[in-house]
């Protein structure tokens, strides 16, 4: 669990945006496709919000998936808190039909939930400063999600003082 996780979002270009994940250990980098999970930014946000929310010892697990995709491979981001611990698994599906035997779990990360929220924190952070200059919603074809992320930055700093 001593292994810090590493987000990256690319500026999202033609309606594609390149995500990494690297903890040190495991790696996992992909371009993403703004549909058909047109959601899928602001439902990671959701996610997270809840994930820090319920970040205490005492917390009972709790399961959360996130469906992505490249066209025509999807993924499934699949987060399990259980306390304060969290377990982010990225499997890899073909096609999107997301059959169990057709899928390989391609990136895993068991880390601190404030440590991982804090690591996509970075990342959303620096996707809403560039927002205008890189034209996001323009080139990401949805528009940022605003609402999700101002409660996810407002949870983050809450919990940092």
């Amino acid at each position: 669990m001593q292994n810090n996780l590493e987000v990256s979002f690319n500026s999202p270009q033609c309606g594609w945006m390149s995500i990494g994940l690297n903890d040190g250990v495991s790696e996992f980098h992909t371009t993403t496709a703004h549909t058909p999970h047109e959601k899928a930014l602001p439902e990671l946000l959701l996610i997270l919000n809840e994930l820090v929310g319920n970040a205490s010892e005492f917390s009972a697990e709790k399961e959360y998936l996130l469906y992505w995709n490249r066209n025509p491979e999807e993924f499934d981001f699949r987060f399990v808190q259980n306390g304060e611990t969290l377990l982010l698994e990225i499997y890899q599906y073909p096609t999107g039909n997301r059959e169990t035997g057709e899928s390989e779990k391609v990136f895993e990360h068991l880390g601190k939930t404030k440590e991982v929220c804090a690591a996509f924190y970075q990342t959303f952070a620096q996707l809403y400063e560039d927002r205008n200059t890189d034209e996001f919603e323009f080139h990401w074809r949805q528009p940022f999600p605003y609402k999700e992320f101002a409660e996810f930055e407002n949870k983050i700093k809450s919990r940092e003082q």
